[in-house]
Parts: C-alpha cells; sequence; structure tokens
C-alpha cells in the first residue's frame, strides 16, 4: 500500500522504486515509523519519509478528488498562515516550560534524554579527524538521511568523499572522481543511493555510492560555472541547479535533460537553494544579498518566482536552510540564512509564497567566506530550539534561538581555518564540521 498527498509520494510500505525511472514514486529508505495517527494516510505502519513532515496534518484526502482511475488524490487544507497560528494556539494553551503533549515530541524527547541543551549539547571532544582533502578547502558536508555513520563531503580539489564511521576505525570508502574543477555541492537522495555534485567545471554529475561510479554528467547548457543543488524533496528525479550566469534550473536527473519551464534568473550568481519540506517552495540566495521564494509545481517541475526579499545589498547568501515543525519553541516554519553581515538570521515563513520576516540574528564573524548553518535534527522536541553554525573564527558556534540573552549554547574549537559547514547525523550522537584547510572533525556528544 502507499500513502499519497498532493506534495507527492512519501509514505510507503514497500515496492520502492528507482529514482532513475521518471514518474515513479521516489525511494525510501531510512525511514521512520510513526504510529498510523501521524500519517496523513492514515495507514498502520506506513513509512513517512523524514523530513517531509512532524506530525503534521496538512491534507485530507477527499473523496472527490478521485483520478479518472479510482487513484485516490489529497486536497491541502493547510497554509503556512494557518499552520503557524495553529501552533500558537496549541502553545498557548499549555503551561509555562511545559512541552506539545504529541506522540512524536514524547518519543523525540526520549531520543534526546530529556536533557537541557546546555547538556545535550556538550561533546567529549573529536571523535575522528580526516585530512584526505588537506591544503583544499571542504566547502560541503552532509550525513547521508536518517544515517548515524555515513557521511559524504566534497572538495576544491576536484573530488568527492564518502566516510564511514563504524565499524571502527573510521575510514573513507569512496573518492568520487571525474570533475574537472572545484566541486562546489552536492545532495544525498532520499534513499541513500545516489549522489549529484556540481563543479565549476561546468557539469553536474550523478554518482553511484556504493561503488563511486559516475552514472551520469549533464553539462550546463550556458557553459557555466555550477555552483548548487538540491533534489526536490518528494521527487528524486528532479534536481535544481544554480549557475554562476544568474540562472536557475530543473533538471530531470533521468534523462539528463532540462524541465519545461523550470528556469528562472536571479540578480546575481546562484551560490545557495533550500525546499520546504513538502517540495512546495524553493528558496535561492544569490551574491547579490537576495533572497527569492518559488512555487514549484509538483506535476510538471515548473518554477514560478513569487517572492523576493534583499537582505543586505551586496552581501552573498552562501546558506539558507528550511525548517517546518510543532513545537513550543519554534512555532513557524523557519528559515536559517548565512550571508556575509557577520551575522546568522533567522527567519519566519509567513505565507504560502514563501515571503520572509526576521525573527531575530545572532552574531558570528562571516565577512567572505561560504559559510554554512543547520538546524539541529531533534530540536524541535526539547526544552530550547538549536541552530549550528560555522564560523570565520575557526570555530563551530550552537544558539538557542529561544534565549533572548547569552544565546551561545557551546562553542567547539579545533579547525585551524574558517569553519564552511556542519553537520549532525540522526541522533544527534555525531557532529562533523568542515574548514578551509580541508581539515573533516568529527565530534563525539557526551552520553549522558
Amino acid at each position: 500500500m502507499i500513502c499519497r498527498s498532493a506534495v507527492g509520494r512519501a509514505c510507503r510500505s514497500r515496492d520502492h522504486a528507482s529514482p532513475f525511472r521518471q514518474n515513479e514514486p521516489v525511494r525510501v529508505s531510512h525511514a521512520l515509523v510513526f504510529p498510523a495517527s501521524l500519517c496523513v494516510c492514515g495507514s498502520h505502519g506506513c513509512y513517512l519519509a523524514a523530513g517531509a513532515g512532524s506530525g503534521r496534518k496538512d491534507f485530507e484526502e477527499d473523496p472527490r478528488a478521485q483520478g479518472a482511475r479510482g487513484h485516490r488524490r489529497s486536497v491541502s487544507r493547510g497554509s503556512y498562515q494557518l499552520q503557524a497560528q495553529m501552533n500558537r494556539a496549541v502553545y498557548d494553551e499549555r503551561p509555562p516550560g511545559s512541552l506539545v503533549p504529541t506522540s512524536v515530541a514524547e518519543a523525540s524527547r526520549a531520543m534526546a534524554g530529556d536533557t537541557t541543551l546546555s547538556e545535550n549539547y556538550a561533546f567529549a571532544g573529536m571523535h575522528h579527524i580526516f585530512d584526505q582533502h588537506v591544503d583544499s578547502a571542504v566547502p560541503r558536508l552532509q550525513f547521508a538521511n536518517d544515517d548515524k555513520h555515513l557521511l559524504a563531503c566534497c572538495s576544491l580539489d576536484g573530488t568527492l568523499s564518502i566516510m564511514t564511521l563504524s565499524p571502527p576505525p573510521p575510514t573513507v570508502k569512496v573518492t568520487l572522481k571525474g570533475h574537472a574543477g572545484p566541486v562546489t555541492d552536492f545532495a544525498w537522495s532520499l534513499s541513500n543511493d545516489i549522489i549529484v555534485s556540481t563543479s565549476k567545471d561546468g557539469t553536474l554529475r550523478i554518482w553511484n555510492t556504493e561503488d563511486g561510479r559516475c552514472i551520469r554528467e549533464v553539462a550546463d547548457p550556458e557553459g557555466s560555472e555550477l555552483l548548487c543543488c538540491t533534489f526536490q524533496p518528494m521527487n528524486n528525479n528532479l534536481t535544481v541547479v544554480g549557475n554562476s550566469k544568474h540562472h536557475l534550473q530543473v533538471v530531470n536527473i533521468s534523462t539528463g535533460k532540462k524541465v519545461k519551464g523550470g528556469s528562472s534568473k536571479l540578480t546575481g550568481r546562484v551560490l545557495s537553494l533550500s525546499f520546504d519540506a513538502p517540495g512546495r517552495i524553493l528558496w535561492a540566495g544569490d551574491d547579490r544579498g537576495s533572497i527569492f521564494s518559488f512555487l514549484f509545481d509538483m506535476a510538471t517541475g515548473k518554477l514560478t518566482k513569487a517572492k523576493r526579499l534583499v537582505v543586505n545589498e551586496g552581501s552573498p547568501i552562501s546558506s539558507i536552510s528550511a525548517r517546518s515543525w510543532i513545537s513550543r519553541e519554534a512555532r513557524d516554519p523557519s528559515l536559517l540564512v548565512n550571508t556575509c553581515v557577520n551575522k546568522l538570521l533567522l527567519y519566519r515563513v509567513v505565507d504560502n509564497e514563501g515571503t520572509l520576516q526576521l525573527k531575530r540574528s545572532f552574531p558570528i564573524q562571516h565577512g567572505s567566506q561560504p559559510l554554512h548553518s543547520i538546524f539541529c535534527p531533534l530540536m524541535s522536541f526539547r526544552q530550547g530550539a538549536c541552530v549550528v553554525t560555522g564560523s570565520e573564527d575557526a570555530c563551530v558556534y550552537f544558539f538557542d534561538v529561544e534565549r533572548n540573552t547569552k544565546a551561545i549554547v557551546n562553542k567547539l574549537q579545533g579547525h585551524s581555518g574558517p569553519v564552511l559547514d556542519v553537520s549532525f547525523n540522526c541522533d544527534e550522537s555525531l557532529l562533523a564540521s568542515s574548514d578551509a584547510t580541508g581539515m573533516v572533525i568529527i565530534w563525539r556528544r557526551e552520553q549522558k
């Protein structure tokens, strides 16, 4: 049985399909099993793709929405405004200091150990250091989806590495070679069997993560440098790519062809991309200091430009990260932004077109380097809510987004250059960070 929603097929219990079959459901593995009450389809034992929701019921099955062949569709009844209002209403009814009483919150709080933020983000030290890319910056790294031990990074030396941390000792599993220029970005597919990467050599490459084989190479039709990429979360056939000639393009990786209507132009070089969890809104940041929101048509892959926000004229937007959840600590869909103004910015998403409203900022050293930040995977179910960012002072910073004063929860020191990217594994037992000197450090959280 397959659960379908208006944003795509995120839930299933069998019949995984290859991401290279066009119009097939996206393959889902390493998924979390939630009670039926938390799934939009109401099916027992259904799989909910990680990141596709946090127990929200945004979609309601409607008998009137039957297709010609009897396939059931779903009708959206939610919006960002309605979601935020509902979140606040739930919060306002609770006593101060209590968590939202959902089974998701209780389960995740149990995973987190029911500790304070300061206790939970105390680290015992370095678990391992990878130096295979020494002397060349490692701009991006990321743990595989819903995985504790599989990690990948890309380097300006033109290669990518896939590393495994278990069984010990940690090792480089495979090196992905083929790009003729610096690798600028990469993304894991939902099932972790595919990685897509972009490079200044003007190509998008698709890799098999088991043997390191390059499955397909897609050249930019303009011959420009490719600077960033991301998978469409509900359809891993589609990847969005940004280039140095200000263009955004949706590419079907099954065919290697551009999607008709899936292109747009920004005001500058496209540096950062992020979808919301359902895949309906795409945000893109450029080197002129602007963030654009686009509405994504799930059926056709068409992009429609919606909103533009000038964060700071001329200050590159190096990182965008979207998150949506229901919790006491963070009651709005949010966007985390790194830009070269010596601040980490947190925005609220206030409507269905991706309009942004600044919630607060955190001081970091960020003047020129392509820094990145993340939301903590389990943050929405604790007393407090945490984000993590790199900084040009060679430190990793943890900030509590709800603390008005002394927002720094922890600071990790050990890098010898600007920290460019950070990534948690799925249960937050390990944190990875990379820097401009090519060093990757794996940090181990203290066990309580």
